[in-house]
């Protein structure tokens, strides 16, 4: 259990190597402040025996400019210490959550359908949070107080060696304790930390679906979920407040009997005239204030230990490996004509069969309807034809090059996605329209608006191409928000083009603008078509039935319809009454 902890240590102290600059002007400054300690702890003894015991008034008249001396420096050196060990671990922090959300970006599809949203949410601002600890802890607070303790128990031993001893036995006594509330906490951290999971997944998707709640009126149903999962969360987090609170109890109580033990001791040495007072008083200060930088590092391991279990969910997410990765010399994508083959394709989600041995040739330009019965494997092949999955056998070829030799960044540019669940993000329509192609002029973006039939309503609107739409989109109706994607997907001007579902939760009225829209985003690309409702297929050079992941029929509208298959079938269940 021990090697995984020093490999996430490790690991995390690889994101602090760019600021190593400021973490060792903060370790200079801590030794600073571990010096100031032991200097007052060496001063305790000529203090006693000169000025009070000895009346030392000349002495006595120089203690107070020592004194605001000492703090003066000591105050400099800490602040220096704070400063910049607080700013290094900040910036280190700041990349940990770059390159973590760089990863989660990076990550294929699976992945993210695989995993839920609030989850990796939690990761990327709670987790990393937590993580800031060890970074600002751990290298200057641990360094300070070791340095302290060094520096004290070196007075103590040059004071009074046997003395010193006494008081020495308490720190291995404490090591135990110690390292078993620090396992606890580092358990019972880890646990919270994935409940916190689960309590920002219940927030992100109460926020995403509040028109679904308010209009199935299940506000009070979110509300019990919330509680109970805001419940789980405090549970784990209670446990590790329970062993942190234990910590400090079980320090006092063993340095009680140091310091018991050493008081006792020499009262019988000063006593015997064995020692001066002034030399007693300067032993026990050293080891009053030892104890403090130990009952300090007990709760710095404490930390260490909630960041270590928050690392460790961090670095599961570093470890994750793409499905999806580029060849080395991948081949860029260039004049692409349109032309998608399919050879001998299958895939699987785990075990599940999904597209069964398929074949299939679509020339540049021609549009192809994918139809059939829920979980046919329709969208599955966009995403194939997407690279978000990976055949499990066979392979698919664009201009007769493989898919898989091409960069990913060249096949999407080549690819125009207009999806069902049209997502807009909370920006301006502008932005919207041009995302993905950051270069696009203003006269661009709007030609591409009227193309798709929304340029009318965008000049309706108050601020025009640039007012904000809300999140998802929420300002607009669902045919706008459709022809805002058909603008994006114009826009990008690439030779192949899915519509997956592209009307489905449409009305007529807007169905028909949509459809319009559409005709003009067609022209002269290699499309497939998706989609459930056969009216919006008829025209389609070619239509393909699928069942099973197999293409069970092939032909246009008409052939389909006079073959009396499956087609038929589902075109009856769709246009004709029932008897």
């Amino acid at each position: 259990m021990e090697k995984p902890k020093q490999s996430t240590f490790r690991r995390l102290l690889t994101f602090a190597a760019p600021y190593k600059g400021r973490i060792i002007l903060s370790v200079i400054a801590s030794m600073g402040v571990a010096a100031s300690d032991g200097v007052i702890a060496k001063l305790v003894e000529p203090f006693i025996d000169r000025i009070v015991i000895g009346q030392d008034y000349e002495l006595a008249r120089l203690a107070p400019f020592f004194v605001i001396g000492l703090a003066l420096f000591k105050g400099i050196s800490r602040y220096v210490q704070e400063y910049f060990i607080s700013t290094a671990g900040q910036m280190a922090i700041q990349d940990i959550r770059n390159a973590l959300f760089g990863q989660s970006m990076n990550l294929s599809m699976r992945y993210h359908t695989d995993t839920a949203s609030g989850s990796l949410m939690s990761r990327i601002l709670n987790d990393v949070n937590l993580m800031q600890s060890v970074l600002s802890n751990v290298i200057v607070s641990g360094i300070r107080e070791t340095l302290t303790l060094v520096g004290l128990a070196g007075v103590a031993l040059y004071t009074d060696w046997r003395m010193a001893l006494m008081a020495f036995v308490v720190i291995p006594a404490a090591a135990v304790p110690a390292s078993t509330i620090g396992r606890k906490i580092k358990k019972f951290s880890r646990k919270g930390q994935g409940a916190m999971g689960g309590l920002t997944t219940a927030l992100e998707q109460a926020f995403s679906g509040i028109k679904v709640i308010k209009a199935f009126a299940t506000e009070e149903q979110e509300k019990k979920k919330f509680v109970g999962q805001n419940l789980s969360y405090y549970h784990f987090i209670r446990k590790t407040i329970k062993y942190a609170a234990l910590s400090s109890p079980v320090m006092e109580v063993l340095t009680s009997i140091g310091v018991a033990a050493v008081l006792w001791y020499g009262l019988h040495r000063v006593l015997a005239g064995e020692m001066t007072q002034g030399q007693l008083f300067s032993v026990l200060a050293a080891i009053v204030m030892m104890y403090t930088p130990l009952k300090r590092l007990t709760k710095v391991n404490n930390t260490v230990q909630q960041a270590l279990g928050a690392a460790e969910r961090v670095f599961e997410v570093f470890d994750e490996k793409p499905d999806i990765l580029e060849v080395q010399d991948a081949t860029e994508l260039r004049a692409c004509r349109g032309e998608v083959c399919f050879e001998n394709v299958s895939f699987s989600y785990d075990a599940e069969p999904v597209i069964q041995n398929l074949n299939l040739s679509v020339s540049p330009g021609e549009v192809v309807a994918l139809v059939g019965p829920s979980g046919a494997g329709k969208s599955t092949l966009a995403g194939l034809i997407s690279r978000f999955y990976d055949p499990t056998a066979g392979r698919i070829l664009i201009d007769g090059l493989d898919i898989k030799s091409l960069s990913t960044r060249s096949l999407h540019a080549n690819l125009a996605l207009v999806d069902q669940e049209t997502f807009l993000f909370n920006a301006t329509i502008c932005e919207n329209i041009s995302y993905g192609s950051a270069d696009a002029t203003t006269e661009e973006v709007e030609a591409a608006a009227r193309q798709a039939f929304a340029d009318d309503f965008i000049q309706l609107m108050p601020e025009g191409y640039q007012t904000l739409i809300g999140d998802r989109g929420v300002r607009l109706s669902g045919g706008q928000r459709q022809r805002l994607c058909i603008a994006r997907a114009i826009l990008r001007n690439a030779p192949i083009l899915l519509l997956d579902e592209a009307t489905s939760a449409l009305d007529t009225e807007s169905e028909a603008m949509v459809q319009l829209a559409l005709s003009n985003l067609m022209r002269e690309r290699t499309t497939f078509v998706i989609a459930h409702r056969l009216s919006t297929v008829k025209h389609a050079d070619r239509i393909l039935v699928l069942e099973d992941g197999r293409i069970k029929e092939s032909g246009s509208h008409t052939e389909l319809l006079a073959a009396d298959g499956l087609y038929k079938r589902l075109h009856d269940m769709q246009f004709l009454e029932p008897k």
